[in-house]
């Protein structure tokens, strides 16, 4: 595994300059999916074994595990997914501990912000981009904090104008997108761009082909996503 300090040297100029980054994982090495409805996809709660397929949900972090353990199986990967439906960070914050330190990942993936901005627009929550960024700020410096090692993966937010996404999410969600390409810099964390790749893809196509309610990935999404993450994320 790569040290601490090794990583935030590397790092640091990774995030701002190139798509990717290696990690030297040793055999049984834990890697945690977190986030909201689109990294839990429905995902069984009652399982806590990693790498069960019904624990794992049925969307990005379900194939990225498959994925993931095909190509490198004699690391013999510990995936588990911990994404809870309806999200905000400041619920990533309330279990964080339990649901994230307690785990000790040594490779960390998050994917949140939608819901900060959704629920906000529905009158269920107060959100801001600057209360998002700080609340992600917090949460990343409690992680290093209790876990020296750990490498992030910050995904970006994502929508596309279908469903329930209209013209009253802009340009505010641009500016989640932002907060969450600055929390990735700030904390030496792989960024994984998404939104852009959303556009273009629907471009090709429709909207709904790749998200149908303009939030939560079809399959062919999710399965963007995964390839996305890997041409990102090099293990």
């Amino acid at each position: 595994m790569t040290s601490r300090r090794e990583f935030l040297a590397a790092a640091s100029g990774i995030v701002a300059t190139a798509p990717t980054f290696r990690w030297r994982m040793a055999p049984g090495a834990t890697l945690l999916f977190q986030g909201d409805s689109i990294t839990d996809a429905g995902r069984d709660r009652a399982i806590a074994a990693p790498n069960t397929a019904s624990a794992l949900g049925f969307g990005y972090p379900e194939l990225l595990a498959g994925l993931l353990r095909d190509r490198y199986p004699a690391r013999d990967l510990q995936v588990f997914n911990r994404g809870v439906s309806g999200n905000t960070v400041d619920d990533l914050r309330v279990r964080w501990d339990a649901d994230t330190i307690t785990m000790r990942p040594h490779v960390l993936s998050i994917l949140i912000g939608v819901n900060d901005i959704w629920h906000t627009l529905m009158g269920n929550y107060h959100g801001t981009p600057e209360k998002y960024e700080a609340g992600y700020n917090e949460l990343l410096g409690r992680t290093h904090t209790a876990l020296p090692s750990v490498s992030v993966v910050v995904m970006e937010p994502f929508v596309l104008r279908v469903g329930a996404v209209d013209d009253k999410w802009f340009p505010a969600f641009d500016t989640y997108r932002a907060a969450a390409r600055r929390v990735a810099k700030a904390n030496h964390a792989i960024f994984v761009p998404l939104h852009d790749m959303f556009q273009g893809l629907a471009a090709k196509s429709t909207p709904a082909y790749w998200a149908a309610d303009g939030v939560h990935p079809t399959l062919a999404g999710h399965a963007a996503i995964a390839e996305r993450w890997m041409s990102r994320v090099k293990l």
